[in-house]
């Protein structure tokens, strides 16, 4: 499949999503065959977990046409975007959201323009200190964290957060172990 291929059976397959905790939206989505432990389709997945779960919540939103908007602005982000460009597409994917939301664009003087900078500021920052390589479910995880804490400050919803282990460690290659925030500390091994 390519990339908006995948995009779009994200977009379709989220839809029947229940529940107002994004990541457990993620996870189930991210277990499907079509979802790479890595890769661009993160760009969308990420941003739609946190949409629908705002949906799922009362969120005020038509989430038909911000799911269509999310596709369109996810699959302008590129591939590796974190080690090129030096932000992580995770974050972007959920700043994107934040601007739907919202409804804040460039010329946006409301205040939203700069919140969603310190949203995004506040979940690099952290990913900063974790360091590389990357990891597409790791960074969600950091991106889902900083999303949901802005969502309910800000709006009169109330998304589901709770400590994460991460259950695709296996699959990562690059898998940065007991670094990681989210390694299940019962696979610690002894150096």
């Amino acid at each position: 499949m390519t990339v908006e291929e995948k995009a779009r059976q994200i977009i379709k397959d989220i839809k029947d999503e229940q529940g107002v905790n994004p990541v457990r939206i993620f996870k189930r989505m991210a277990a499907k065959e079509y979802v790479n432990i890595h890769g661009p389709e993160h760009h969308i997945l990420d941003g739609a977990s946190i949409l629908v779960a705002y949906h799922n919540a009362g969120g005020k939103l038509d989430l038909e046409e911000s799911l269509e908007r999310l596709l369109q602005e996810g699959l302008k982000m590129p591939g590796a975007m974190c080690g090129h460009w030096g932000i992580c597409g995770a974050i972007t994917s959920i700043g994107a959201v934040l601007s739907l939301i919202d409804g804040t664009g460039p010329l946006s003087n409301d205040g939203t323009w700069g919140d969603h900078m310190v949203y995004t500021a506040e979940a690099i920052a952290e990913l900063g200190k974790i360091n590389g390589p990357r990891c597409c479910k790791r960074d969600a995880m950091i991106a889902f964290k900083h999303g949901v804490e802005y969502i309910n400050k800000h709006f009169d919803v109330h998304l589901e957060y709770e400590d994460q282990s991460c259950e695709f460690y296996d699959q990562n290659q690059q898998c940065i172990k007991e670094t990681c925030p989210f390694f299940p500390r019962t696979n610690v091994v002894e150096q």
